[in-house]
């Protein structure tokens, strides 16, 4: 065999070998996203299972809020807002607290706008805007007083919620968020992940999500055996959805300049 019939055998061999891998990532993208889809199931199962069920409200006729509500308000429990972060929708930030939480409160826990199914026209992308819609939501659903927790970006919508509607809330729990930093914090941990932070927060790659979860949370080691066509699964299931608008939330969160004359919260855990 010349080198001429040797280079086309190992072409045909590596083309044939390129198929075969493609098929492979191919199959365990699918993969991916059906898991993820069976997940989503799962979790709106959990929620069921802990007495609620979701609620989708028209607020205008550009603007939708999805919420999961107790199945049946109980007199003599206090009532909880929780407030998810990016890392997905309400079921996938929340699905290990619902079910002691609702034993103890009346539960809402809210899709934020352009998160699971909660949705706008309107092209106002502020934490205020956020704030208003939640508590119009909840007065469609006869919430009057309530306490609301919040993590992560969410928190400043929740800090939002407290600093407005004082009245309503009763008390306040906010994690893990950055509602007190200065410009020059900001700007410093920025530097400090060394990464365009919305390749991070709205990933399209298994990589990069999985250098977000090593971000947020404390002790990581059990993540990193997740494998990447789960991750990959996640990105495209939950994170490519309204990815623009998302991005348009961070990036007005982002760009607003530190307010020291921030009022002080009295309402808190």
């Amino acid at each position: 065999m010349d080198f001429v019939q040797l280079s086309q055998a190992f072409l045909s061999y590596f083309s044939i070998l390129l198929s075969i891998l493609q098929c492979k990532v191919s199959v365990l993208s699918n993969l991916g996203r059906v898991f993820i889809s069976f997940l989503d199931t799962m979790l709106s199962l959990n929620f069921r299972l802990c007495s609620m069920s979701p609620c989708t409200i028209s607020l205008d006729d550009k603007t939708t809020m999805h919420f999961w509500t107790p199945n049946r308000r109980q007199l003599n429990k206090p009532t909880l807002v929780l407030i998810h972060g990016y890392g997905g929708n309400s079921r996938w930030q929340f699905f290990t607290q619902v079910w002691p939480l609702s034993r103890s409160f009346n539960l809402y826990v809210l899709d934020l706008l352009f998160f699971g199914k909660s949705y706008t026209n309107w092209t106002d992308r502020s934490e205020m805007f956020q704030a208003r819609c939640i508590r119009e939501g909840l007065k469609r659903l006869s919430v009057n007083n309530f306490s609301v927790v919040g993590i992560s970006y969410r928190g400043y919508v929740t800090y939002r919620m407290a600093e407005i509607y004082q009245d309503e809330v009763e008390k306040v729990v906010i994690m893990s968020s950055g509602v007190c930093y200065t410009d020059d914090q900001k700007e410093k941990q920025l530097k400090k992940i060394g990464r365009n932070v919305f390749d991070l927060i709205m990933p399209e790659k298994a990589q990069d999500m999985r250098l977000f979860m090593n971000l947020c949370i404390y002790k990581s080691s059990p993540f990193k055996l997740i494998p990447n066509f789960f991750l990959t699964g996640f990105v495209q299931t939950i994170c490519k959805k309204n990815r623009k608008e998302k991005l348009e939330l961070a990036e007005h969160m982002l760009s607003q300049k530190a307010d020291p004359n921030l009022p002080i919260l009295t309402k808190v855990f």
